[in-house]
């Protein structure tokens, strides 16, 4: 009896080791962390283009301005998902961002504004940019607007100043 509660002990524990095993090999780690890396420090939105838009067509971005008022913004963001956005203006915008990687092909740059006495956890709205390129130096976001049957999109280039 006592080998057989032994041998039993034993095969469980090796069943845990390997199983705890496999479950770390088969996390992304890495390739996440680097993309999401590329990202991380202190942004200067320097261009605003319209793909399928007139210039002035969308009055307001993010529920703060008109995209012309973003230009020149300063964004500091943080490896721990905490952000800040800071207007030429002045106006500045406390921001939870993320790196959503669900689409492999369309990884997307997401963000929730963050107010006085608010956790991110709690906030259900935002806002989410596809990323269309993300080198390190230079990112480029595409924010999709609808427009009848079609999308349409503003598209923000940063370059990284720190």
């Amino acid at each position: 009896m006592k080998k057989i509660l032994q041998f039993t002990f034993t095969v469980l524990a090796l069943a845990f080791i390997f199983q705890a095993c496999n479950t770390v090999k088969s996390l992304p780690a890495k390739a996440t962390g680097a993309s999401r890396a590329r990202i991380v420090g202190t942004w200067t939105l320097t261009d605003i283009k319209y793909d399928g838009l007139l210039p002035n067509a969308v009055q307001d971005v993010f529920n703060q301005a008109p995209p012309r008022d973003f230009k020149n913004s300063t964004w500091q963001l943080t490896n721990s998902g905490d952000g800040i956005y800071t207007l030429q203006n002045g106006t500045s915008q406390t921001i939870f961002w993320s790196y959503n990687t669900a689409d492999k092909s369309n990884p997307i740059f997401q963000f929730k504004k963050i107010y006085q006495g608010d956790k991110a956890k709690n906030v259900t709205e935002g806002y989410q940019l596809n990323i269309a390129q993300s080198d390190g130096q230079v990112m480029v976001l595409k924010s999709p607007i609808a427009l009848g049957n079609t999308t349409a999109y503003i598209i923000y280039t940063f370059q990284k100043t720190k």
